[in-house]
């Protein structure tokens, strides 16, 4: 898939994740990359970021096999930017599939 494609959607995409539950880095990035192709260190610096703009929290737990997992929490300012991206996603697709077929069809 286009690396400009992905860029779009992953900031998106990591909010929707949040939205089900708190994760830590590593487990947002195992999950996506089950359906994106990611590299290892794409989900931290969006994390980083949405963390720095007041749209996540993050918490550290105490893991059994090692050091401290960071966990992250969407904040309600997270869960209206989730719901206006989803809108203008939807918006978009709605838009190129109209030029994509309207395209094909010649009449």
């Amino acid at each position: 898939m286009n690396i400009q494609f992905k860029k779009g959607v992953l900031e998106m995409c990591v909010l929707l994740m949040l939205e089900s539950g708190d994760r830590y880095g590593y487990d947002i990035a195992n999950e996506l990359s089950r359906s994106i192709t990611i590299s290892d260190g794409t989900v931290y610096p969006i994390l980083r970021r949405l963390k720095q703009d007041h749209y996540v929290s993050s918490y550290l737990v105490e893991s059994p096999g090692g050091a401290p997992r960071k966990y992250y929490t969407i904040t309600p300012e997270g869960r209206k930017l989730a719901a206006s991206l989803t809108n203008e996603w939807q918006e978009f697709i709605k838009q190129v599939n109209a030029f994509i077929y309207k395209r094909r069809d010649p009449q």
